[in-house]
């Protein structure tokens, strides 16, 4: 599978490390905010595991963060923002990647990212759920979506919208690498669209 851009790879076991120190919270505390193992959780700092995007969310969620922190360093918010394909950032998680497309560098409350999805990739066992709106476009491949439930499958050039506090999660169930734009938007002040704990 071609992941490999010209963009910049964060590097999740550190950026991991880095948010929870910078918290002042114990490798234990985060276990037990976030659900997770203590064994799981060093497991992911030490870059001995991917963590899925559901795991992500539920570390965000325990650090009070969005999920776009593990994008790298917050930067000035913006009213204009322009992202160079080679300058997107980039955080790996199993079996796929997910691009960020400037959403956590700008003024408004939207955030766009590019979805890669190696064959049998998925946002992990646990659905998420969270304030605003989903929008899913696919670019190529499969997408199957179940939300609340129901489940539909998107191919290239199909979209899916729904409202984001309904249980979600996505996987490829096909045999080649899918690719798809999802938007992230309508989420209330103050909030980030990753803050609601996933079911």
């Amino acid at each position: 599978m071609a992941l490999e851009r010209e963009a910049k790879s964060v590097d999740v076991a550190a950026r991991l490390r880095e948010l929870r120190e910078g918290a002042g919270i114990s490798m234990r505390a985060l276990a037990h905010r976030s659900g997770l193992s203590a064994n799981a959780l060093s497991m992911i700092e030490r870059g001995r595991a991917s963590p899925s995007v559901s795991t992500l969310n539920k570390l965000a969620e325990a650090l009070g963060i969005s999920i776009t922190e593990f994008f790298g360093h917050v930067q000035a918010r913006q009213d204009v923002v322009l992202v160079r394909a080679e300058e997107r950032t980039r955080v790996p998680f199993t079996r796929g990647l997910w691009e960020g497309l400037g959403g956590e560098m700008f003024t408004g409350r939207v955030e766009p990212f590019v979805l890669t999805l190696e064959a049998g990739g998925s946002s992990g066992q646990r659905s998420i759920v969270h304030t605003g709106h989903e929008f899913v476009y696919c670019l190529r491949g499969k997408l199957a979506y179940l939300v609340q439930d129901q489940a539909y499958e998107l191919g290239p050039g199909d979209n899916l919208l729904f409202a984001a506090h309904l249980r979600h999660r996505w996987r490829n169930p096909g045999r080649t690498v899918t690719n798809a734009l999802i938007l992230l938007s309508g989420f209330a002040e103050g909030r980030t669209p990753h803050a609601v704990k996933a079911q």
